[in-house]
């Protein structure tokens, strides 16, 4: 870990990789797309490989598509291999061996799809995958399966079926946007998808993944911003995973989402050698909310395929929870969660605070440690009304 990892300042980090003339273009999101590492060659002008790395890339060609875009890869340590944010996002040969347990679809979206591209696995919401590319490729992308292009399935959408579904289907009243990422798509084309959604009486709120205001924070443009500010109550989850990646670019592009009135939380995937530690996500949560972005779930890695030297233990999950909880503000503590194998959807991992149960009594457990008993009267049958006049305070006794 380096010292700047828990440092609260927003840096800048162009050019970096880029030679001084990039400057010119930097701010272009088009540029960025154009300039992005996407080859062997490309990037061993640029980094120290080492050979795990370069046996990695020539796999991700039949796996899952090596592309980074220079704002995001110039926060790369060059000569570091386990730089937690290299690891993030350039290949490695791990990903080409397949734990038992794992699966090319660990979250069971192909089952619980209606039409193609449309996935309703909770009662009143469902998932849109609108496109299968994304301005960068995280190694542990979920649905690795069907972006990039270069995998052994592809992502069929079928726009109007999927439209026809949502107009007659009248429990469902939350859209997730996701993909691969929306926000890749033109003002134009996001603007018609979110008016024809609109156009559904009974789809209450919509929402977007996207991770792009941390790969390419130049295209959260004040056009971009204006347009979604039409297609209220709208929010916006975007992808954090390390404090490094909140730049001063990512910081104004999330100012300008919020000027716009647009919620945001962040969702962050709990990856060995990135931020598993207490210091690094209380580093991470307390800058998101110093860019009005709430903490919102920390994922343990799904059993995607070839993910096994991301993934950590769940014990090492909730112990970070339990150094943050009690120890920052609860706006700052996300939800830890596992993504049920095989459709069965979010469930949540807390640290025990219940230690023992007894008839109207628990032993609870505090952040520090302590045990305390705390009356849980109202399991039992109610007092008589004198009693209660004598004891109005319930009484609290500290082991």
């Amino acid at each position: 870990m380096r010292p700047s990892d828990l440092d609260s300042s927003f840096l800048t980090h162009a050019p970096g990789h880029w030679p001084q003339d990039a400057l010119e273009h930097w701010d272009d999101y088009k540029w960025q797309l154009l300039n992005r590492v996407d080859t062997l060659a490309d990037l061993e002008g640029r980094l120290h490989l080492s050979d795990a790395e370069r046996a990695g890339v020539v796999l991700a060609g039949t796996k899952l598509a090596m592309s980074v875009t220079p704002h995001f890869f110039n926060l790369i340590d060059r000569d570091d291999p386990g730089c937690p944010i290299r690891r993030q996002v350039i290949p490695r040969v791990e990903e080409g061996w397949k734990a038992p347990e794992e699966l090319a679809d660990p979250c069971g979206e192909d089952l619980h799809m209606p039409v193609p591209g449309l996935v309703h696995r909770y009662p009143d919401r469902v998932l849109f995958l609108v496109t299968d590319r994304c301005a960068s490729y995280c190694r542990y992308c979920t649905r690795s399966r069907v972006v990039s292009g270069v995998g052994e399935q592809h992502l069929e959408t079928q726009w109007e079926a999927a439209f026809r579904y949502l107009e007659t289907t009248p429990q469902v009243r939350d859209v997730l946007l996701s993909g691969g990422d929306p926000l890749l798509f033109s003002d134009d084309r996001l603007d018609k998808i979110l008016t024809r959604l609109r156009a559904i009486p009974h789809l209450q709120i919509i929402r977007i993944g996207s991770r792009i205001p941390i790969f390419l924070p130049q295209r959260i443009t004040p056009a971009l911003c204006a347009m979604l500010k039409k297609h209220h109550p709208l929010f916006l989850s975007i992808h954090t995973n390390h404090p490094r990646e909140l730049t001063s670019e990512a910081r104004d592009a999330l100012a300008r989402l919020s000027d716009a009135g647009i919620p945001l939380g962040n969702q962050s995937v709990l990856l060995r050698g990135v931020n598993d530690s207490v210091a690094i996500q209380k580093a991470l949560v307390h800058k998101l909310l110093m860019c009005r972005v709430r903490p919102y779930y920390l994922y343990q890695c799904d059993l995607i395929n070839g993910s096994s030297h991301l993934r950590t233990s769940i014990a090492e999950g909730v112990a970070i929870i339990e150094g943050l909880r009690g120890h920052t503000t609860g706006y700052a503590v996300p939800q830890f969660v596992i993504d049920g194998p095989i459709g069965l959807g979010k469930i949540a991992i807390n640290p025990n605070s219940i230690i023992d149960t007894a008839p109207g009594q628990l032993t609870l457990r505090n952040f520090e440690g302590k045990l305390f008993e705390y009356p849980d009267t109202c399991a039992l049958p109610p007092p008589p009304v004198a009693q209660c006049q004598r004891h109005p305070n319930p009484v609290i006794s500290a082991k």
